[in-house]
């Protein structure tokens, strides 16, 4: 139990109550250099005193501000707030706080924003950030700074299998008959666009490769009797603005192509698509199947209910601090290797009702 009292408990309560010196509790409550056995009874002896380490002090102590930035395209944009609240509960659980930037997809703003985080708080995790590769390696500093979303050389990452997830969209959707795909395209500057395009060049190739010399065996015959399947026509178009309103745009332009499935950058995008087939009439999944990308919460909303890949946001939220402060805040191993410097998390489809058979030719 708790003990109560009155008067504030300070860090050389806790070092008596441990047995311990002064510096060893601040080691212990820092992440610093102590056995795990120490480190325990440090934080028995906290937590029954009610200790809470005043961070300004800590500060002083450690050279840390125990406050770290989080730099965001869009706020309003679900995907980023979902990463936001995974961020939010690891900080809190390891006292620590986070300011938020919002850059409104200003590239910019972007590199202000991570020029001012960066000389204010102990680090900064930079969401889907839309500069150049170039752009972040002169403005970031990759001893403080973690990417969530985005890959470049170099530099500390949490990032999801995107190529798989596109891959099994577009498998779904080829195995339900499918033979002509849209897939509507994000920002120019958005790397996660730019890998969904190269995934999609490389399925080009696969089918190209998969399929015979002008389209039969050479005996003229289907291999085990079946007959041929046809390929499929991949259709690009964007860039699309990331959000509802540029999926109602682009509506029309999928409507007056011959596809008859789309996938989308997002499942912002995809809804504003279900918004504009509704308003012209074209049933879902019936006449056009649809298919988004984040499994943000509203996807299971829409009308009809949209199917979509799924990313581990808040997953990835957590452990992009968790690597931060493995590299800057001593808590821990720091990653070395590139695998443990880049960590790539799974994604999965997620089939609801906007998908479904090809309509009939």
């Amino acid at each position: 139990m708790r003990e109560t009292n009155p008067v504030r408990t300070t860090v050389h309560d806790v070092a008596d109550a441990a047995g311990v010196s002064v510096s060893t509790v601040s080691r212990a409550l820092t992440g610093g250099s102590v056995s795990p056995a120490t480190r325990a009874t440090v934080m028995a002896a906290a937590e029954r005193l009610g200790y809470r380490p005043n961070r300004t002090a800590r500060g002083l102590i450690t050279g840390r501000t125990g406050n770290y930035g989080l730099i965001v395209p869009d706020l309003q944009n679900p995907f980023f707030a979902d990463i936001a609240k995974g961020i939010s509960a690891r900080a809190r659980a390891v006292d620590c706080g986070v300011f938020i930037t919002d850059t409104d997809e200003d590239v910019s703003a972007e590199l202000e924003a991570l020029a001012t985080l960066g000389r204010n708080t102990d680090g900064v995790l930079l969401c889907s950030p839309r500069a150049t590769d170039a752009e972040l390696a002169e403005a970031a500093d990759p001893d403080s700074t973690v990417l969530v979303h985005r890959q470049v050389p170099g530099m500390l990452s949490i990032s999801a299998d995107i190529a798989a997830g596109t891959r099994q969209a577009i498998d779904h959707l080829r195995a339900l008959g499918h033979r002509r795909i849209a897939f509507l395209a994000g920002p120019d500057e958005s790397w996660a666009s730019a890998q969904r395009l190269t995934t999609l060049a490389e399925y080009d190739k696969t089918l190209a490769n998969e399929e015979p010399e002008n389209g039969k065996p050479e005996n003229g015959k289907p291999e085990n009797g079946k007959p041929d399947e046809p390929g499929v026509e991949i259709l690009r178009f964007g860039s699309v603005a990331p959000t509802f309103e540029g999926g109602v745009l682009a509506g029309d332009l999928v409507l007056a192509s011959p596809a008859t499935a789309v996938l989308a950058y997002n499942d912002l995008v995809a809804m504003g698509l279900l918004h504009r087939l509704a308003a012209r009439g074209v049933p879902v999944p019936e006449r056009m199947s649809v298919v988004g990308y984040d499994d943000i919460s509203l996807a299971a909303m829409s009308h009809p209910p949209l199917t979509t890949v799924a990313v581990p946001k808040g997953r990835a939220g957590a452990a992009a601090l968790e690597l931060l402060l493995r590299r800057v805040g001593g808590a821990g191993k720091p990653a070395t290797t590139v695998r443990e410097r880049e960590v790539t998390l799974p994604t999965g489809l997620v089939v609801r009702a906007s998908s479904g058979l090809a309509p009939a030719v």
